[in-house]
């Protein structure tokens, strides 16, 4: 589901720069993927070098095992009611700064963080910049694998073109850190993808969409080319 052209260089510079918008005292929520890796490495270096004290709320296991590994604290989601500010990537940003995640298979509980979050801020290169919502990406559904079938037929009377997501390095389908699985759905060009998340969220069995509208405060977009990274900042716009 990750799109394999983005350059690790410039995703490095957008997630170094994301780290500098955590300041001391800050519980942050941390989230999940290769741009994300990066910001938790550069905290990791300010906590060391600056003695930046900061508590980090991940998204997923693998961002939790990378932050101890750095020595950055971490706290348990179910331990927090709220944050100061939630960082995470994206696969698709539109233009007002809604999102579709989930290629990571994180987006329950990145969607959680991001609400419990004063301030969320999307970090990504320039690759995952859309007209519009569903134009590279899939939406991906997370779903009680019990209701697999039903939820697989609902979501084809809606219109919808379901996949069950499977695994790469293992046989059988991806299993989320919640024990669900994913189903990346496809739906026409022209449909409205608000819509037809209320109507998703109407289906029982579904546990939650990679659908983010109207979260995003801002995006750090990085850009130029390898050896000559760019960023600018977008800003949600009413």
């Amino acid at each position: 589901m990750k799109d394999t052209r983005s350059n690790p260089e410039i995703k490095k510079f957008a997630g170094t720069a994301a780290a500098r918008l955590i300041e001391d005292g800050m519980v942050v929520g941390v989230g999940t993927g290769s741009t994300i890796a990066f910001l938790i490495e550069a905290l990791g270096r300010r906590v060391r070098e600056e003695g930046l004290r900061v508590v980090g709320v991940p998204t997923s296991f693998q961002s939790r095992l990378l932050c101890g590994k750095l020595g950055i604290t971490v706290r348990d989601m179910q331990d927090c009611a709220s944050l100061d500010l939630a960082i995470d990537g994206a696969d698709e940003v539109d233009p007002r700064l809604d999102l579709i995640k989930g290629g990571g298979a994180s987006h329950t509980r990145e969607k959680v963080v991001a609400m419990m979050a004063k301030e969320f801020v999307v970090v990504v290169d320039e690759t995952k910049l859309v007209p519009a919502l569903g134009t590279t990406f899939a939406i991906p559904v997370e779903v009680i694998p019990s209701a697999l079938a039903f939820v697989d037929r609902r979501l084809r009377d809606l219109g919808g073109a379901p996949s069950l997501r499977m695994a790469v390095a293992k046989d059988g389908p991806v299993v989320t850190d919640n024990g669900q699985f994913v189903v990346d759905v496809r739906f026409p060009p022209a449909s409205d993808l608000r819509h037809t998340d209320l109507d998703l969220h109407r289906i029982p069995g579904v546990v939650e969409t990679g659908l983010f509208f109207d979260l995003a405060s801002k995006a750090l977009v990085g850009g130029g080319s390898p050896g000559s990274p760019t960023l600018r900042t977008l800003t949600r716009t009413a």
